[in-house]
């Protein structure tokens, strides 16, 4: 026999908006108490815990083998280790060397670094935009370009003299 595709039953339609609106109000709740800190602008850290979140959270929303109460216990787990994590990486370098990586120099006075830029996997066309985006007219008029841990591209012009 196969599996319904459009409709089963109001039963698992109602269970899927009683315990999805249980979780997610969990899950804000959670991560009120843990602080901004817990989905900040991200790093590759932050945003493997915020998909694993997601992917938790829809696991509890539609699979019938998690109970509500194990699906926030699984939510409650990933943000208290998040928390612990940023805890000791304010703490201490060796942690926070583990968990987040260094911003990269890809552009000095105006002269693209292209051995940084291999290493980083980021194109002359990526730096160029981020310059026009900063409102700077060239390269010849930016101090520098870094690549900052969220992957952003910060922009520092020239000092005017």
């Amino acid at each position: 026999m196969t599996e319904p595709i459009l409709f089963e039953s109001w039963t698992g339609i109602l269970r899927v908006l009683m315990v999805g609106t249980a979780a997610y109000a969990a899950l804000v709740v959670m991560l009120r108490v843990s602080g901004k800190r817990t989905l900040s602008k991200m790093n590759a850290f932050d945003l493997v815990v915020t998909v694993a979140l997601g992917s938790t959270l829809a696991t509890v929303l539609l699979s019938k083998q998690v109970p509500l109460l194990e699906g926030v216990t699984g939510l409650a787990l990933l943000i208290a280790l998040q928390f612990v994590i940023t805890f000791f990486s304010v703490r201490s370098d060796r942690v926070k060397r583990i968990v987040k990586s260094e911003p990269s120099l890809l552009l000095r006075d105006g002269t693209l670094l292209h051995d940084a830029m291999r290493r980083e996997r980021v194109t002359a066309a990526e730096i160029d935009a981020a310059i026009r985006e900063s409102g700077a007219s060239d390269r010849s008029s930016v101090a520098c370009v870094v690549l900052e841990t969220d992957g952003s591209l910060s922009v520092i012009r020239q000092q005017k003299a």
